[in-house]
């Protein structure tokens, strides 16, 4: 009889309570232990975590929109579209690679291996300006003063900062001989940093070309492995190791996929 009763009494509680739902939105439930999950994981991720009437109103605030969206038919838009696919291109790395970063170390060896490679230096700079929009009659006008400024950096008798006194057109560093602090391969355009670390200190570059205009630098200083920060030293590392994981990756992915490429694109 007691158990007949038992039975009788779960088969008449409301499917709220068989389900552990705690709200209900159209046609859609957020279940007690589906929010629960999603508030320790909030728990987590956030310093100041809201309460949990809040986290719960804002969940039902975001499966509103989410329907309301369906309704109206957005996913049709191409914005939206785009949106998603890039979302679901996240997804997919976060998903496959995510655990991978999470195991990344950094040890001391190659720390020092990076730094070898890729030192922190100090520079001074002349700069012979192109504008974005310049014309390419306005850029080989603008090369053939450069060449012109490198000749005569190059036959000496004046101080590089004299030099850049006369013709820099970075007015930011002219005041300053050029310097434009301590930079690292980050930092500092690419064609410049390679000039610059295949010097010797207070040697001084040829033309270098980049896409703000012309230059010729002057290495300054180069810091020590022991002087540099370690901090940031290994950040960059561990950023270096992110992208070989994800080209490895997604070089793999990509065999799967027949890729073409116009010959015509530059």
């Amino acid at each position: 009889m007691r158990t007949f009763f038992f039975v009788v009494f779960v088969s008449c509680l409301s499917p709220w309570a068989q389900a552990q739902v705690i709200a209900k939105i159209g046609s859609t439930e957020i279940t007690q232990k589906e929010f629960d999950e999603k508030y320790k994981l909030l728990s987590q991720q956030l310093i100041d975590v809201p309460d949990r009437k809040t986290v719960l109103n804002d969940l039902i605030n975001f499966e509103v929109g989410v329907q309301e969206a369906h309704r109206r038919g957005m996913e049709k838009d191409p914005i939206v579209r785009d949106r998603m696919r890039q979302e679901l291109y996240k997804g997919f790395i976060e998903k496959e690679l995510g655990p991978k970063v999470a195991k990344l170390s950094v040890s001391d060896k190659e720390m020092q291996a990076y730094y070898d490679r890729y030192p922190e230096i100090r520079i001074s700079q002349i700069m012979i300006e192109v504008r974005p929009d310049a014309t390419a009659a306005q850029r080989a006008e603008a090369l053939t003063r450069a060449k012109e400024i490198s000749a005569k950096v190059s036959k000496g008798g004046r101080a590089f900062e004299d030099f850049v006194k006369l013709y820099s057109d970075d007015e930011m560093s002219k005041n300053n001989g050029g310097d434009i602090g301590w930079q690292t391969r980050l930092t500092l355009y690419p064609s410049l940093y390679r000039a610059a670390t295949h010097l010797k200190s207070g040697q001084i570059s040829g033309l270098v070309d980049s896409p703000f205009g012309f230059f010729i630098v002057k290495l300054t200083d180069k810091k020590t492995y022991k002087d540099a920060d370690h901090a940031m030293l290994r950040l960059a590392v561990q950023e270096d190791k992110k992208k070989q994981l994800f080209d490895s990756f997604i070089g793999g992915v990509r065999k799967a996929y027949k890729v073409q490429l116009n010959k015509s694109f530059k």
